[in-house]
């Protein structure tokens, strides 16, 4: 498995790391590598060496090396790093020539795609591994070659993997580790074998496949017509068959055993694929076509992740809100997240097929989406916010080809674990570096109770693997704090459980879970502060539209209610009773908040919402009502901080778990802003007034993002919000309703 590479203290620009590098193999990699060392000034002296006296003459006349020599023992007298950039084949002799030399304690370091052969041909020249080589692949490249396409940017942001064994000095290791961060490159560690696994299938095999398709159609007797007709996607696909062939066939030969296996695997998938087309199984391609439309993106999600630096200083996505302005018009703000993340769950796990309408298509809802198709359902979309799901019944799921990434998903986590406590299957849930930070304790110690075997990281906290195959055995259960996730995650566990699993709760929560479990046909039970089920009954297909969230209504109400002459309507958000708690203290505050055209939609209770312009004042905000407004807090912070008078929360401790701690991070902003705020263990006090301009940072957190681009409708100058990209996660295109109604909020223009 690879790891990220520890942190390295850079060079000072123009200061030498080393005395004298010789790089072997003038082309791209090699001239790119020697040239970007040399620009920096981290080498006294770099020597090429190359076959070509063309090559020679180019790399000296270009600026890519300080001298040239055509003799391997000149060139490496005195060399402290050697880099080895010959072709892959061609390695071999090259490695038993350097045998013969003595080289003292300089440091070997190769370019080749192709680990184990680089390898095996190291320990055939010295008689074993030298500990001072450190074999290393860039993947980098560019359509152009040769010691004129040098280029001391190739490696910036582009990965280079070092495949140390376990022999390899560390200091030799270091520094070529070293070296490569300096040229701007983002370095891993990996094993030999994993490493050419991972190219076969990521690399060798596309490039295998590309050959292999424009040969077989050029082979054909239409040949002619196949390639006229031809369109963007094949192009796009045979693009690589357009690579040098001598550098492929070396590759191939050299990495045969893992192209093989690859090949192999794909083979496989490639039968099953013709066997569903021969039998006419449209459900096995939709399930494939589906799952591969979205698998690049999904991918590349887990991959952006990945932080080599801090994230509070990487890739830092500003919002600009200039002060003033007022709201007006009709909107409808997306559907509500909890019924999407649940509409997926249990459409998965019904029989039949699930329509989906009003889907929210945020980050996290879509994490949700993905884990169930990792599991082997097959859903469609969404589009426009449209899904449909292939439910395999509550038997049906299948193991996940690997860990389920959630993203920044505390939803989706916590009620997963308990939905996958009562498989047969093993899984492990991970996350970004928000959701690792957030407790999940408060689920796995129940889950336990119930017989299930669940592992975390310290402090029990992400990933965590459920171990499958356990006997849950349903139980009661008194939470200790109010929270539907911890509820709806035993409720979850309860369908796989013996017996009757009962959760009672301190303070109401949403109900969307036992709402939405009835509207499938399973009975769930609700006596005053307890929900109930037992295991044994069914879930059937069933059509859901999603009604809008208030969670993201909220920053609207409270941007209506504290705009001068503003009016605002908010189209089809769901009502639910145990999600009102914004509305009820934006009223008691002073808020001008109507209802109108009130329904029921899919069992949620849905209303047009019409907000005016108010003049708010300061309350002790009921206990009772944080439960039904605990996401919309930081919205309501800013509301209280415009209000007159003194707003005093207790009793909402859980917000200081939440994808920041709430508390302290509004607090920060709010006093940054000129506020008088003064956060509590458990709430905060705000002595509301006037807000100006300045720097705030939410910390990943996409509420937090949000309510300080409403602040500063009553702001006196801009406010410069850092970190937003997450609030993709809950509402895409809030910068675009929000420009629509009249807050003037933004992405800054980088210059």
């Amino acid at each position: 498995m690879s790891e990220l590479k520890s942190a390295v203290t850079k060079a000072q620009p123009g200061t030498p790391m080393i005395g004298r590098l010789v790089v072997i193999g003038l082309g791209l990699i090699g001239g790119s590598f020697a040239k970007g060392l040399r620009e920096r000034g981290l080498c006294r002296e770099v020597v090429g060496v190359d076959l070509d006296p063309q090559s020679r003459r180019l790399a000296v006349e270009l600026g890519v090396v300080d001298r040239c020599e055509e003799q391997l023992a000149v060139a490496c007298q005195g060399a402290e790093v050697i880099q080895l950039a010959v072709p892959i084949l061609a390695m071999e002799k090259l490695l038993a020539e350097l045998a013969k030399l003595d080289l003292g304690n300089a440091v070997l370091t190769d370019v080749g795609s192709a680990k184990g052969n680089v390898v095996r041909a190291a320990r055939l020249a010295f008689g074993e591994m030298p500990a001072r080589f450190v074999p290393g692949h860039p993947i980098a490249g560019s359509e152009q070659s040769g010691v004129e396409a040098a280029n001391a940017e190739l490696f910036r942001r582009h990965k280079v993997i070092l495949t140390p064994l376990a022999q390899t000095d560390p200091q030799a290791l270091q520094l070529v580790d070293r070296l490569w961060c300096e040229l701007g490159a983002d370095v891993e560690h990996m094993q030999v074998e994993h490493h050419d696994q991972v190219l076969a299938a990521t690399s060798h095999l596309p490039h295998l496949l590309a050959f292999g398709l424009v040969d077989s159609l050029a082979k054909r007797s239409e040949n002619l017509e196949i390639f006229r007709y031809a369109a963007g996607g094949f192009r796009d696909f045979t693009r690589i068959a357009g690579s040098d062939p001598v550098m492929w066939h070396d590759i191939f030969l050299a990495n045969r055993e893992a192209v093989l296996h690859t090949l192999d695997l794909f083979r496989g998938d490639l039968d099953a694929l013709r066997d569903a087309v021969d039998a006419g199984d449209g459900h096995q391609l939709l399930g494939v076509f589906t799952r591969a439309r979205v698998a690049r993106e999904h991918f590349s999600k887990i991959l952006a992740r990945r932080a080599y630096v801090d994230a509070m200083h990487s890739n830092d996505l500003i919002f600009l809100a200039n002060p003033g302005g007022k709201l007006s018009g009709r909107i409808r703000v997306p559907g509500d997240k909890s019924i999407s993340h649940r509409s997926i769950m249990l459409g998965s796990l019904a029989e039949g097929t699930t329509e989906v309408e009003g889907f929210l298509e945020g980050e996290d809802a879509l994490a949700t989406l993905q884990a169930f198709r990792d599991m082997g359902v097959v859903i469609e979309g969404p589009h426009h916010g449209r899904v449909t799901i292939h439910g395999v019944g509550l038997q049906g799921l299948q193991a996940p080809p690997g860990p389920i990434y959630l993203g920044n998903s505390g939803t989706s986590m916590r009620l997963l674990a308990g939905l996958l406590a009562g498989q047969s299957f093993d899984t492990t849930l991970s996350g970004d570096a928000s959701l690792s930070k957030r407790p999940m304790n408060r689920v796995a110690k129940p889950l336990r109770e119930m017989g299930a075997v669940i592992e975390t990281a310290p402090e029990g906290r992400p990933p965590l693997t459920i171990r499958g195959g356990q006997r849950l055995s349903g139980m009661h259960y008194e939470m200790p704090m109010a929270s539907a996730q911890v509820k709806s995650c035993l409720l979850l566990a309860g369908l796989y459980a013996a017996g009757q699993t009962s959760v009672t709760e301190p303070a109401p929560t949403r109900d969307h879970t036992e709402r939405m479990l009835r509207g499938f046909g399973y009975p769930v039970a609700v006596d005053g502060s307890t929900a109930s089920l037992e295991s044994g009954h069914k879930l059937t297909a069933s059509h859901i539209e999603v009604p809008a969230d208030i969670s993201s209504a909220a920053f609207f109400l409270v941007a209506g209610s504290i705009a001068e002459d503003s009016e605002l309507l908010l189209e089809h958000v769901g009502i639910n009773p145990t999600r009102t708690g914004v509305i009820d203290i934006l009223k008691l505050m002073g808020g001008d908040i109507s209802l109108e055209n009130q329904r029921v939609v899919g069992g949620e209770p849905v209303a047009d919402i019409r907000v005016r312009s108010a003049k708010l004042h300061g309350i002790d905000i009921p206990e009772h009502l944080v439960p039904l407004a605990i996401d919309e807090f930081p919205v309501l912070f800013v509301a209280a901080a415009c209000a007159e008078g003194r707003t005093v929360l207790r009793g909402a401790e859980e917000l200081r778990v939440k994808e920041s701690d709430r508390i302290q991070v509004m607090a920060d902003g709010l006093l940054a802003l000129g506020a008088k705020v003064e956060p509590t263990p458990d709430g905060i006090i705000i002595d509301g007034g006037s807000l100006g301009g300045g720097e705030v940072w939410s910390h990943g957190d996409h509420r937090i993002a949000m309510a300080f681009s409403v602040a500063s409708l009553r702001a006196s100058a801009p406010i410069r919000i850092h970190d937003c990209a997450n609030v993709a996660t809950s509402f895409p295109n809030f910068l675009a309703l929000a420009a629509q109604v009249g807050i003037r909020v933004a992405e800054e223009v980088k210059s």
